[in-house]
């Protein structure tokens, strides 16, 4: 049996970027590119992610945690936790035409 999560959230979960931009980066003394170097990925890439116009992909979630030693899981619950309420507001008009269906 399923409990259907009804609590719409009106403000987005944060995104891992706004995460390492706000938090991580000062706290570690860290610039975009020392911790891109730190990383071994471009400086491009740290400022796509910081910039919240890419993803969290599973190998940078892999270097995220190496570097600050959490977990991988971290990052990757966050990415997707962002990626679902982004999708939801993006299609909420075709998910609006979707009907539920009961088990028979």
């Amino acid at each position: 049996m399923t409990t259907r999560n009804t609590i719409k959230r009106n403000i987005p979960p944060t995104h891992p970027g706004e995460m390492l931009r706000e938090d991580f980066l000062p706290d570690y003394g860290l610039t975009a590119a020392s911790m891109a170097k730190a990383l071994g990925v471009s400086r491009q890439t740290i400022h796509e992610i910081l910039r919240q116009r890419r993803s969290v992909s599973p190998a940078m979630a892999l270097r995220l945690s190496r570097l600050f030693g959490n977990s991988p899981e971290f990052w990757l619950n966050a990415q997707h936790a962002w990626d679902l309420w982004d999708s939801e507001k993006r299609y909420r008009k075709e998910l609006s035409r979707i009907q539920p269906m009961d088990a028979a």
